[in-house]
Order: C-alpha cells, then structure tokens, then sequence
C-alpha cells in the first residue's frame, strides 16, 4: 500500500517566500537570490515528505504565486497587453513578466492591468484566471517545470512525483476573451502540448505524474464531459512508460464517476473527507487495474484525524481493490494547512492535542498505513485524543446552543422595506450623488506593525499603544476630509486580520502563532481556529469607531466582519454542522452591531468577502447553503432601527447564480470587486434589477498600480449604463490594508475627483 501527498505549503515556515519576493518586488534583493529562498524552502519541503515515509512526493507544486499562473506561463498563454513587458524586462525575463501579469506593471513607461484573480474553487485561496482567445496557442513556453524535477529527483530519487494542473480543469477555470466561441473546444490544441511535457517528464525519469482535475467535482456539461474523454484517450494513444494519477477533491464525483473511473490513466484520487460517502459508487465501477487514491487525511483543516473513521474506508476499499491497488493520502494538497504544529508553544495543551498540520497530516498518512499493516498501538493512542475532544467541557456551552436552537423569524428581518429604509438613510445623511468610500482598512505601515508587536510583547503599556492608535486614526481622518470623501472610514490601524481581530475578543476561538496559509501571491492569512461554542463576551469595536466618529462630523462607518466570512476564513470545528457554529457567530456579531448603533454609529458595514466562496461546488447542494447563509447574514443585520444604514462587502465572486439569494441578504449597500473585469461582474446585477445600492470597486487593490481618473470616471459610466446611477457607490475593490501610503493616497485622490466628474456628466435625475 502506497502512501503518497497531493502538494505541500510553498510560503516556508517563517514566510520566506512571502518576505522573499516582497524584497525582490522593492528592489532590494535581485533574482539570483529570490531563487536561493525558493530553493532552500523546496528542499526543506522534500526532505520533511522523505522523512515522513511519503512514498511518491510532489514537486512542481512551489510556486512564487500561483500555481494556475505557472500553468499558463508554461504553455504561452500570455495575453497580449503583456509583449510589451518582454521588451523592457530585459535581465530577469520570465519572471518579471509572470509577476506583471499576476500584479499588474506600471513602469518604464508601460501602464498595464493584471490578469483577473478569483477563487481556487471553494478555498480562500486566489488564483490568477486565464484569458483565452479564439486564436489562442499552446506551446511549451517556460521550462521550469522540467528543472523542478530534476531538482526533486536529485534529493528524493523515483519518489519525486510531478504535479500538474489537469488540461480539462485548466481550461475550465479560464475565461473567454472574445465572443464566438467556447474555451473547451480549444482542447485539441491544448492536449498535444501535455503529450510533450508529460513524454519529457517520464525521459527524465519520472515514474509517476500527478494531473489535478478538481473540475471533475463540478457539475459537467455533455460537452465538458467529452473534453475530459477526449484529452485522456489522446495522452494515453501517445504516452507510455510512466503512470498518470488524475487527482479530484473537494466534492464527491457523483454523476461523473463512470466517467473518471473510465478515465485511461493509472490512478484516481478521491477526496474521502468532505465526500467518504462516494467510496461505495466508486468502487463499484472501478475498473480492472485501476490504482485508487484515498484522501481520508484533511487537507484543509487543522484536526487530528480520526484514525477508527479512516481505516473503516481503507478497509472497504483493500476488500474490493487489495493492497496493491490502494494508496493513502491527505484529501487535496495541503497548501491550505499551516505547516508546522510543533512551532506552537502557546496553545491550551489540551487543545493542541486534538490538531494536526501540515508537517503532522503527513505522519498520519504514515501512521494510517502502519495501523492498516498491523500496528494497533497507534490506534489506541489517537482513539484516546478523539474522545478527550468529543467530551470536553471546553467545547460545550450550553447557553450559546440554547440561543441558537431559540432562532426566529423576527431574529432575521429588518423592520421595513428596503425603500422605505433607503429614504430614512438619505434624509439622515444627505449624501451627494455616487458618494465615495472605502472598504476600511488602510496601509498597515511598519510602524503600524511595530507597534502591535512592541504592544504584545509588552515593551508598550495599553495607554502608550493606544495614544499611538489615536494619532494615526486621526491622521488618517484628517486626510480622507482633506481629500473629499464622503463616508469615512477609521482605518483599522489597532487590527491584525479582519477574521483574527473577532476571533480573539470572541470565545470559542484560539489562535496560532505561525499557522499561516497562502490566500494569494505573498498574502498569508493566519486564520483563527474555532474549537468550541462560540460567545461574545463584551464590545469588540465599540471603543474605536466611537472614538473615531468623535474626531470629524462626516459619517463613520463602523467596521465588522461577517459570520460566514468568519467561518470561511477559519479553521473550523468538525464535530457539528457548519451553519451552527455559523449561527453562533452571528448571534455574537448582531450583539455587537447592537452596541455600535447604540454608540451612535449610523452607518455599519457587515463584511460577508466570502459567502459566495462558500457555496457547495455542485448546485444541487447549494440551495440548503444560501439559505443559511443567507439567514446568519440576516441575524446579525436585523436588531437595528431602519436609519441605520447596513452595508456589506463581498470578493472577488460570479454573482450570476446566486443574485436573487444576495438580494434578499437585504443589506442597504453592498460593494463588490469588479475593476479587473471591467465592470463585467455587474451583469449580474443589472439581469435582475438589483434592488439596492451598490458600490462596484473602480479600481484594483492587488495590484501596486495607481488607475487615473479618467480610467475610474469610465468604469463609473460603465456601471451607470447598468445600474441606476442614483443607486451607485464609488469605492476601491476591497481593503486597502497591504497597499502602501503613496499609491493608495494617488489612487484614492483620482477616485474622488472621478465620482465628481460622475456627478457631472452622468444623470441621477431619478431622486428618491
């Protein structure tokens, strides 16, 4: 029984890679040394597999920013805005190309957009989408891949395993640039480039090679379907010699079973954790030959296995299947784990026995096989964790339940209609037509992040940090009034993470010192850890936005980050379903709204960034989830008086399948990120006559580049082409947290002068 592992973390376990390529960006390290911190990180990562017992290890799985990214710049699909770069990144070539595409490039005379970025499938992580276009070309046009195997090879021999994103998924999770035609019908142009990268990965020696097509989880058309037979028949008529493992996760494959079971390759990997009930179907189509992978470790969270569930489906699957057509393995790549446990010095040790990252899940792999084989000592050891969680006194709280299970109707309906409440929040405020805002935060300086760390460590008294926090929220006050924005925002300068922030001052949550995870590019998250029921046991917010509201007689939003945004961004407990410990949380978030418009806030935004990356990969699921999602949304929305203006944010998203569950989320504003697709995202919206105001971001915050007016005054007439101008925002994308002072002050000044030439040119004369 093999044990093999589908990817591992690439940020290094201090952030190397993040701090690495935020230097090179600066200019302050050159690329000879960018690739000395990659090498280091890549051969800690192998050599920590070897010594785990990982029988067949990924490589091709760093990447300085995205793994779709790497994809595309491997096969040439380059859009065209970007040959200029080539000409002006003359000493580091590839790489300054591959960075501009995925950050933007405005220098050397050259003003150029990034790529659009959204979410890798339900994750948190970002990846970086292609652009198609009818004509488009595939050829072989970074070679990294093959010098990443070579490296592998040269430390872990036939154990190296390549990984490479699927054809079919590849092109899936792209987009069409042009009208008149569908990007899977570029398969046939797509697939004999795989056939040459795959037949000069097996002459260099590789024995097996890992094709990640986690599409095979979605609902498929007929169309999609024949792309995924077409692509593997083609690659097995023209490879051989070396194994292929088409790699699934994330869902169960359902409808499309026969259809991956029947697959020509070597091995199929399934994802046990979020879908075990789908073992049964597969096995009973699988075909002679066909090796199974099963992903019954979590590779997306930070429990301790439950060894007793685990080897109940390995069981099943060696009685069918036999140990030599069995392999264990974590349910997806662990990139979406923290790497190291034993960093954490600090957690409650009871608790800490109950968890497992990265570098664990790969010895419960190994472990899961050694029980499997007969070691019943590791059995007994890991029975004993799970039932001291399963009982403990620390997760329980039988108050919080009681609230949760008390829920009604009342609990989630604001007082009046949105029109009658729009008119309430108009008088109040008597803003100007297209008023301007942020999304909340800005630039978290180093003297900012000093400060919080000389705070924690205790070099600072609580009165010292907070003078310090005083003084920048009142400059940053002053400048937004300077500037001319109309709803201003405190900054968050006291702050860490937006989910982090909650999670401390809430009960039931705990938090990790270095578990940090990749969201995009160098932005690592250290999401908390929900562990128990979830309370909040006094004001969160309340001290600061009340003391920002004092410093100017402009609205202040107050600033809060939503339940299922919460949930999403944490590791959470497996133990009960996820909309209760959501319900939980927004009961807690409610409380504290509660307390802002008590405090005199009037305008308060509900941050919900990912509710639509929480919705169920297959749609027939998704129903159950909107609607809970929908409802904690709701609750914490619905204790306050029809004056006070409720807004939300939400990220990078398609909105198109689920606007009418966003409608009735019945915020008063929303703002959505929609500069990188050029106002594309707001079809949506204008399809179903949106009800409500709306702020479309007008320019990006991932990307260092500063939009002129005139770019951002354009994609306001776009959005006033779609949407009621009266009913219309102008924001930035999102928070403007990991941008610096010079280009958010640039950019924020070019976004105020637009929403005045918006007040000018484009008519709102349909007044409340």
């Amino acid at each position: 029984m093999l044990t093999q592992n589908l990817g591992y973390p690439r940020i290094g376990s201090q952030r190397q890679l993040k701090k690495a390529c935020e230097q090179y960006w600066a200019g302050k390290i050159d690329l000879r040394e960018l690739k000395e911190v990659a090498r280091k990180i890549k051969a800690e990562n192998w050599q920590t597999q070897l010594d785990a017992g990982i029988d067949l290890i990924p490589c091709n799985d760093f990447s300085f920013y995205d793994q779709v990214l790497d994809t595309s710049l491997m096969l040439g699909v380059i859009p065209q805005r970007y040959s200029s770069v080539l000409s002006e990144v003359k000493a580091n070539g590839e790489i300054d190309l591959y960075f501009a595409m995925a950050r933007g490039y405005q220098k050397d005379g050259l003003d150029i957009t990034a790529m659009e970025m959204t979410k890798w499938l339900d994750t948190n992580y970002h990846y970086i989408v292609p652009e198609f276009t009818a004509n488009q070309e595939f050829h072989i046009f970074n070679e990294n891949v093959f010098g990443e195997y070579n490296s592998a090879k040269q430390q872990l021999g036939q154990k190296a395993k390549p990984v490479l994103v699927g054809p079919v998924s590849y092109l899936l999770l792209g987009k069409e640039k042009e009208q008149g035609f569908e990007r899977i019908d570029l398969i046939k142009k797509l697939v004999p480039v795989y056939v040459d990268i795959i037949n000069r990965l097996k002459q260099l020696g590789s024995e097996w090679i890992q094709l990640d097509e986690p599409c095979l989880a979605l609902d498929l058309s007929k169309k999609e379907k024949e792309a995924f037979e077409f692509a593997y028949r083609s690659i097995a008529n023209r490879v051989s010699g070396v194994k292929l493992l088409v790699a699934t996760y994330f869902d169960a494959l359902l409808d499309n079973t026969q259809l991956a079971v029947s697959l020509p390759v070597n091995a199929l990997h399934i994802d046990l954790v979020r879908a075990p009930e789908q073992l049964d179907e597969v096995l009973a189509l699988i075909p002679e030959g066909l090796q199974l992978s099963l992903g019954v470790v979590d590779g997306r969270n930070v429990w301790k296995n439950d060894y007793e569930k685990s080897l109940n489906l390995i069981k099943k699957a060696v009685e069918k299947l036999g140990t030599d057509r069995v392999l264990v393995a974590p349910s997806c790549s662990l990139l979406h784990s923290p790497i190291d446990l034993d960093l954490e010095t600090a957690i409650d040790p009871e608790i800490k026995n109950w968890m497992a990252f990265a570098k664990q899940k790969l010895n419960e792999v190994n472990e899961i096989k050694q029980i499997a084989e007969g070691n019943n000592g590791l059995l007994q050891a890991n029975k004993k964790a799970i039932e001291a969680r399963r009982s403990s006194e620390k997760v329980h709280k039988q108050a919080v339940k009681n609230r949760v299970a008390a829920i009604t109707e009342a609990d989630a309906a604001r007082t009046s209609a949105f029109p009658v409440r729009q008119q309430l929040q108009h008088e109040r405020f008597n803003l100007p037509a297209f008023p301007t805002t942020t999304i909340g935060s800005f630039p978290q300086t180093d003297d900012i992040r000093q400060l919080r760390a000389k705070f924690k460590k205790g070099e600072l008294n609580v009165v010292q940090y907070e003078n310090a926090i005083e003084l920048a929220t009142i400059d940053a006050i002053r400048w937004q009034e300077e500037i001319g924005l109309d709803v201003l925002v405190h900054g968050e300068f006291e702050r860490n993470d937006m989910v982090e922030y909650f999670g401390e001052q809430l009960d039931g949550f705990l938090f990790t010192k270095n578990g940090w995870v990749q969201s995009y590019g160098s932005r690592c998250v250290k999401p908390p850890v929900i562990y128990g029921d979830v309370s909040r046991p006094k004001d969160m917010t309340v001290r600061w936005s009340k003391f920002a509201a004092a410093q100017t007689d402009k609205p202040m939003k107050g600033m809060l980050t939503g339940p299922v945004t919460i949930l999403q961004w944490s590791f959470v407990r497996d133990d009960q379903p996820r909309e209760v410990t959501t319900n939980q949380i927004a009961f807690a978030i409610r409380d504290e709204v509660v307390a802002l418009e008590q405090a005199g806030i009037g305008i308060i935004q509900i941050d919900e960034a990912a509710i639509r990356e929480g919705l169920p990969l297959r749609k027939a699921k998704r129903p159950h989830y909107l609607d809970w999602a929908v409802g904690a949304f709701r609750i914490t929305a619905s204790g306050v008086q029809d004056k006070t203006q409720i807004h939300t944010h939400m990220c990078y998203s398609e909105f198109n399948d689920i606007i009418e569950h966003i409608a009735a989320m019945d915020a008063d504003v929303i703002t959505i990120e929609t500069s990188r697709s050029q106002m594309e995202l707001l079809q949506a919206f204008a399809h179903f006559e949106y009800p409500n105001e709306i702020g479309p971001g007008v320019y990006d915050i991932h990307s260092p580049r500063v939009p002129g007016t005139e770019e951002m005054a354009s994609l306001l007439a776009k959005a006033a082409d779609l949407l009621p101008a009266r009913h219309l925002w102008v924001n930035p994308d999102c928070g403007l947290k990991t941008r610096k002072w010079p280009e958010t002050k640039a950019a924020l000044i070019n976004m105020v002068a637009a929403a005045k030439e918006a007040r000018e040119q484009i008519s709102t004369a349909e007044v409340i």
